[in-house]
């Protein structure tokens, strides 16, 4: 039996059942957790700092790209 690393709840997953890296939320508090290990069942609080560093991320990176097609329609308009 997992117990929530934020609340402290009893958390009832098989470790048969899930894989690493697979995220679940805990029904007590509702904190988005990893699942890190599986023989012993090892689970993490998901930052959710990073998260919003790594949605960040990604849009710099699409708008990027975006400026780069609207460079290239420029150079074949002129």
């Amino acid at each position: 039996m997992a117990t929530c690393p934020e609340c402290d709840a009893e958390l009832d997953i098989d470790e048969f059942d899930v894989d690493k890296g697979d995220v679940i939320s805990c029904p007590e508090c509702g904190s988005n957790l990893e699942v890190t290990g599986l023989a012993p069942l090892e689970i993490e609080v998901i930052d959710e700092d990073e998260d919003e560093d790594e949605d960040l991320e990604e849009d710099e990176e699409d708008e990027l790209g975006e400026d780069e097609e609207e460079d290239e329609e420029e150079r074949w308009d002129e």
